[in-house]
């Protein structure tokens, strides 16, 4: 995931967030809102609680290659995945898979 693609700054996490549209799962929740650039934007957050700074530095390399193999950026949202800790009860595919269905259920929610 290139920086360009990237939430980064804590104002836009917090503005995302503000908007309360969320999708949750058991290993994430998801917020978005209608994007406001040419292109799509995901930001990532660990929680603490998850382990120490390589265990989380681990599973946002993990969700990094998540999001690159399930999006195209060309979607209409910019995207906050927070990451729970029951994230490490599921192998990596289990988690790709609820990520994908958080990403169907997000459009759902985007066309109404």
């Amino acid at each position: 995931m290139k920086k360009p693609f990237r939430v980064c700054k804590n104002y836009e996490f917090s503005a995302i967030i503000g908007q309360k549209k969320s999708v949750a799962s058991n290993s994430f929740v998801c917020y978005f809102q209608k994007r406001k650039e040419e292109h799509a934007r995901v930001g990532i957050s660990v929680g603490k609680k998850l382990g120490n700074a390589v265990c989380r530095n681990k599973v946002k390399r993990q969700v990094r290659s998540m999001v690159d193999h399930l999006f195209s950026f060309n979607e209409g949202y910019d995207l906050i995945i927070i990451v729970r800790p029951r994230y490490h009860l599921q192998d990596f595919a289990q988690n790709e898979k609820e990520l994908a269905t958080n990403k169907v259920r997000i459009e759902k929610k985007m066309k109404r």
